[in-house]
Formats: C-alpha cells, structure tokens, sequence
C-alpha cells in the first residue's frame, strides 16, 4: 500500500515536529517545509531519532509565492496539509503588526491557492484559543463567541479560520481548525521539546530555564486574582497528546467522514491549572525548588480559561491521556539534555 504524502509546514517547530513524529508512528509520508526563523536543522535529527525514518525536509519561506507555487509543481502527490508555519508571539505582534499579518494570513493564502490548483482538498488549521478571548463562561465549547482579538496575533487565527470557511465554502477543500489550549511537554525520549528564541513567553520553558540557571527567577505576574490561590488558570495540555489529534482529525478528512467543509475542535484537557499548581507540581515532580516570586499583573492576562473537550471527545474519538507531571518531567528532561545537565 503505498503511504500517504502530507505536507506539514513548520514542521520543525514545537508541536510541528511531535506531530511529525506521530505522522510517521502512523504509516504516513511526510515532507515538512520551515523557513528555520524559528526552529534549527537540529530537530529533524531528532525525529529521525525517534522514529527511525528522516522526513523529507525543504527549507522555504512560505511568504514568497512563487516559491511555494515552485514547490507544488515539484511535489504534485501531497494528499493533505497540516498548517503550523506562523509567527506566534503576542507581544511581539503588538509590536510588529505587519510582520504577523503578513506571515500568518499571506503563507495561509498562497498555499490554498496552491490546494485549489493542485486538488488537494484535506487542510488542518493549527489555531488558538485565543480567538475565544476573555470567556463569558467556563468550560469553553466551540460555540462560545469569537470575541474582539487582544492582539494582532489572535486577530490572524481568527481572520485565518474566516479565510478557510469561506475557502471551504465555495470549493472541494476540508477542513479542520483545532484551536489549542496551552502546550507543555516534550517527548519522552528527550529528541525534540519546546526550544523558545530568546526569553521564553510561555510557563513551562521559563519555569524549566530557571531550574536550568538560564533565568535569574520565575515571575508569576499576580496572586490577587479571583481563583482559589489567586494566580491565573489555564488548561495545559502534553503536547503529545495534542500532536496525536492532528493525526485523528487528519484521518477524518481522508476518510471523508467530516460532517460539514469547516470543523472547528477545542483540545485541552477540560481541567484548568493555576500558575502556582503548575509551580508547585514542578518542585514536587522533579525535586528541583524555583526561584519565583509574585509580582504585579501582565496586562492583558486573562483570568481563567479551559476548555469543554466534550466535543473533540465524541467527535473525533480523542481525548488528553497524558498528565501534568508527565509533561512537566518530561520537559525538564528535555532542558537537562539541552542544557547537558546530568
């Protein structure tokens, strides 16, 4: 039987590369396009470690249409695409605006150019619980309203999956949006994990880098917030468990059992976590004591946000397996290795 071709597009990235991997675990074929501005060579080494077989790789910036129509005319046997090759981080958009709407709407434009004109027609969408914004209600569903962005960033995952439906809605392309909680983790193996340029944005590689001695000291920015300890929640997922539901929705598409052209899936764990719960099962998990303190709140921070997973649950037969301390340990075998800590 001869393999499936997909095409992931930053593929070298944080859950671009896990998703590889499970591609691969799963009999699938895949070449993944990255333009390196955020990810290094190192990590296709690592896939190949893990699962024995080296994708095909081609560096290639995706803002530059002719490259990416070049592309297409070379590699006509793709049969599915997973889109993770954005800019992502919100700070960083609010100050450079252009920058992300130009990397994130014009990339996702030419490649379903490329779908109409190729016929390819599966396309998985990596988007974000940020289009949710501050939620009126806890568990988030899938209905809730998408909101005002509080960020260029969000507003590219939100103008991205208004791109898709309407893309879906006058050609033969599926697709599926899968809108992230907070990824954490690395994998088991300590082959590929969370790698963040410069100072880390996120919890976990910040907290992981502390315990490392690359950070002074955790910020944990308030504890007068209206949760039980005070400091915000979210709802952190194993990013294994995350890369495997690309696959599942993946599968869905080129079964054709989709129910309508544009699908959209919460993936989290249902169960929200506070910074100082994520702090103190760090310490308790790894044994290592962090240096944090409490300063005031970052503006912008929503209070709390979690996901109903009810959804992803029954529909695509999914549902995060994996626990916090196992994401958190192996994340910090992970810094270890980089880090050449013993």
């Amino acid at each position: 039987m001869t393999m499936k071709k997909i095409l992931v597009t930053g593929g070298l990235g944080y859950i671009g590369s896990h998703t590889v991997v499970e591609l691969q675990n799963s009999g699938f074929q895949v070449i993944i396009i990255d333009n390196l501005s955020n990810s290094s060579l190192d990590v296709l080494e690592g896939i190949t470690n893990i699962s024995k077989t080296p994708p095909a790789f081609e560096r290639l910036d995706l803002r530059i249409k002719a490259d990416v129509s070049d592309f297409f005319k070379r590699n006509k046997d793709i049969e599915g695409i997973i889109h993770f090759a954005a800019s992502k981080a919100v700070g960083e958009s609010v100050e450079n605006p252009l920058l992300y709407y130009e990397n994130n709407l014009n990339t996702l434009i030419y490649l379903l150019q490329e779908c109409n004109a190729c016929g390819i027609e599966n396309f998985i969408f990596s988007s974000s619980c940020t289009v949710y914004g501050e939620p009126d209600s806890l568990p988030i569903t899938e209905d809730a309203p998408v909101k005002a962005a509080t960020s260029p960033y969000g507003n590219t995952k939100q103008i991205s999956e208004e791109i898709l439906k309407d893309t879906c809605s006058v050609s033969s392309l599926k697709s599926i949006a899968l809108r992230y909680f907070n990824p954490i983790g690395a994998h088991k193996t300590a082959e590929i994990g969370e790698l963040p340029a410069g100072v880390p944005q996120n919890l976990v590689p910040f907290i992981t880098q502390t315990a490392a001695g690359i950070r002074k000291e955790l910020s944990v920015f308030g504890d007068d917030y209206p949760t039980e300890d005070g400091s915000c929640i979210r709802d952190y997922i194993h990013v294994v468990d995350l890369a495997k539901a690309h696959v599942i929705a993946l599968q869905r598409l080129l079964s054709a059992n989709n129910e309508t052209q544009f699908e959209v899936f919460n993936l989290g764990t249902g169960r929200g976590s506070s910074v100082l719960e994520v702090v103190n099962s760090f310490e308790k998990t790894t044994g290592q004591k962090l240096n944090y303190k409490i300063v005031a709140r970052r503006p912008g921070d929503v209070i709390s946000v979690y996901a109903d997973t009810k959804k992803a649950n029954k529909i695509l037969g999914w549902k995060a397996e994996k626990t916090m301390e196992e994401a958190l340990e192996s994340a910090w075998k992970w810094e270890r290795k980089i880090r050449n800590i013993s």
